[in-house]
């Protein structure tokens, strides 16, 4: 352990229910679930993130990333979400993968005792990337049991990752449980649903993806991949009617588009490069464990736990916001 660490450490044995033995600045609270899909999914990340960390286009995805970040949760600039961390005591990257959103937050808030926690194996190999960080702590777990205290937690971030949980519910339950209710808030993202086709296609793709190995799920995530890539250079746009009963949208789309928001998720992005896009289509449909929500969905579960928005957005591929307890709210 490095000097600069210690009050970190001090901090780290505040605010966690039972002690963890850290070795550096990582520790293992738990690697399996008691849930078959669980495991699956936590197999799925592990192998996702093992292979991203050795691609050359991860600075391109965690640039593009943190730039949404700040859409996605009503910062209009790195400045600001700098501000708002600068109140923040303890912050949560609950689902942090390979960590660079952890180690943005350590960077911007060197103050603060951050901590990174993902079921996947993901969680090592953050830890390995960031040990220059003195303020930045990994732990391999379930973030819907944390073993945070009650109230510990001032900022919980949970970005892209709550529908790939047994239970979205439950793991909202535990955010809200170790969030203060005194200026603590949650940033939380949701998938949201789309048109019927697409739908219906999603979860009978994920339940025959379930059966494929490794190397046929890789191989498809490429024909996926090669398919949007050759749809979006055809270059052609159209104007399609409203279908309701289907829940399409009229309007112009491009035909790569229509086809990926309506009936079939095949990304493709030539900024972020091909390695990263067929990634993106991996992590879409090898995880068993991926819900998707409606806005009312999602705001009845914000609602449940005694939650109000402070901040909501909603895109066609998602919902998201930050929430505070109904007694913050009243006090701002």
């Amino acid at each position: 352990m490095s000097v600069s660490q210690e009050p970190f450490i001090d901090k780290l044995r505040l605010v966690l229910r039972s002690p963890l033995g850290f070795a550096g600045n990582f520790a293992m609270h738990s690697n399996a679930s008691g849930h078959s899909r669980q495991q699956q999914t936590n197999d799925v990340f592990s192998e996702k993130w093992k292979k991203y960390d050795q691609s050359p286009d991860t600075e391109r995805l965690y640039a593009f990333q943190r730039a949404w970040y700040l859409k996605l949760y009503g910062f209009e600039s790195e400045g600001a979400l700098r501000d708002h961390l600068a109140r923040c005591r303890v912050v949560f990257d609950a689902g942090c993968g390979l960590g660079y959103k952890a180690a943005w937050f350590a960077e911007l808030a060197p103050h603060a005792l951050v901590v990174g926690m993902d079921f996947s194996e993901a969680a090592r190999h953050a830890a390995r990337n960031y040990a220059n960080l003195p303020n930045l702590f990994f732990i391999q777990g379930d973030i819907a049991a944390s073993g945070f205290q009650d109230g510990a937690v001032d900022f919980a971030s949970c970005d892209q990752v709550i529908m790939h949980t047994e239970s979205p519910e439950e793991t909202f339950a535990e955010l809200a449980r170790i969030t203060s209710r005194v200026g603590g808030e949650i940033a939380c993202y949701f998938y949201a649903r789309k048109a019927l086709p697409r739908e219906l296609l999603d979860d009978y793709f994920r339940g025959q993806c379930g059966k494929l190995d490794r190397q046929a799920l890789w191989a498809m995530a490429e024909q996926l991949t090669e398919l949007g890539k050759r749809l979006s250079e055809l270059n052609v746009e159209f104007e399609t009617p409203d279908i309701p009963g289907l829940g399409i949208k009229g309007g112009r789309y491009d035909i790569q588009r229509f086809i990926y928001w309506n009936f079939l998720k095949c990304f493709w992005n030539d900024e972020l490069g091909r390695e990263t896009s067929v990634i993106t289509n991996f992590d879409w449909y090898s995880p068993t464990n991926a819900r998707r929500f409606s806005e009312q969905e999602v705001r009845a579960i914000v609602h449940g736990n005694g939650l109000t928005e402070r901040f909501f957005h909603a895109e066609e591929a998602c919902y998201s916001g930050r929430f505070v307890h109904r007694a913050t709210s009243v006090m701002a």
